[in-house]
């Protein structure tokens, strides 16, 4: 079968169209998937009689869009709710196991899965064709997850994503959010949802990557003379106990310390130690809560020098600018 092109299914039958997802090479139907415009995919599943037989034929053909090597490291079973209409318009269960995945229907599995993905029709496609990065467009509150966080992330990153002009593809990797990315989304994210993020098993992703980073936007010129050594301690973890972090900048080196190693840096080392909701750090981080409204408003408590936190806060080059 030659090229693919999605504008031909806006007027298909459901037969055409299940043969043709079926039939089709999957790197040309990926390729035509990436080549649509969201309405132009919007045009596609809006149609009732043929929403199901693409989704259907999408679903069997996972495997077939896959990486071969990311496939292979995973087990289990996920739901997939897709959402069109603000209403659930299709679940099927996938078991992923020995490098392949098989779709068993909701039916067959009952409710016994290892996680519920649940997105729109849209936001699956995208996801399906490598466009979209799990993890952030969980964070984004456009894909929800229950249960199984790892498997999640698993399944979001056995697809290829677009690589640079004239460059081959590379795999998605939903661990790697780019603070500059996430700062754009949480401009129009729910602040109950961010908790709600910040309090599930997707937390130590986004810590994690957001303090791994950090180093990233040190401004040498703000940086320049500072030697700073500040803590933070970051709540509204399930089991009531606190992620701790340690931030020691000197001349514009930056280092990073977390956990036990961040424990082992005593009070008389410190020259601030910040205690907040891991949210409100992360809306800190991205440019979304000013350090100083922070303080003012409780958000940020800081013991020990509140001025070393804010010298510490301006020498990064927050991604504020992009965040809109």
């Amino acid at each position: 079968m030659g090229p693919v092109s999605l504008r031909a299914l806006a007027h298909a039958t459901a037969d055409d169209v299940r043969v043709l997802l079926v039939e089709a090479e999957a790197a040309a139907l990926v390729a035509a998937v990436r080549d649509a415009s969201d309405a132009e995919v919007q045009a596609v599943v809006d149609r009732d009689e043929v929403r199901h037989a693409a989704i259907a034929a999408i679903l069997g053909r996972l495997a077939d869009f896959a990486l071969p090597h990311r496939l292979a490291g995973l087990s289990g079973t996920a739901r997939v709710d897709l959402e069109h209409g603000g209403r659930v318009v299709a679940s099927e269960v996938l078991r992923v196991a020995d490098g392949t995945i098989t779709v068993v229907g909701a039916d067959a599995a009952g409710g016994d899965v290892d996680v519920t993905l649940r997105t729109s029709v849209l936001g699956f496609v995208r996801l399906a064709s490598g466009e979209r990065n799990a993890g952030l467009e969980h964070l984004a509150g456009r894909l929800a997850i229950e249960g199984d966080p790892e498997l999640a992330l698993g399944l979001g990153g056995i697809f290829a994503a677009p690589g640079p002009a004239g460059a081959p593809p590379v795999a998605v990797d939903p661990r790697a959010l780019d603070p500059v990315d996430v700062a754009r989304e949480l401009a129009h994210v729910d602040p109950d949802h961010l908790y709600a993020v910040l309090a599930s098993g997707f937390r130590p992703v986004v810590l994690d990557e957001i303090f791994r980073r950090l180093p990233e936007f040190v401004n040498p010129r703000k940086a320049q003379g500072l030697r700073l050594v500040v803590g933070f301690r970051l709540s509204g973890r399930p089991d009531d106990q606190l992620d701790r972090f340690v931030v020691r900048l000197e001349d514009g080196a930056v280092e990073v310390l977390s956990g036990v190693a961040a424990d082992a840096v005593g009070r008389d080392e410190r020259s601030a130690t910040v205690t907040c909701g891991a949210h409100d750090f992360l809306r800190l981080a991205t440019g979304h809560l000013s350090p100083v409204t922070g303080v003012l408003r409780g958000q940020l408590k800081v013991r020990g020098d509140k001025a070393a936190a804010l010298r510490l806060a301006g020498a990064f080059d927050i991604p504020t600018a992009v965040a809109g």
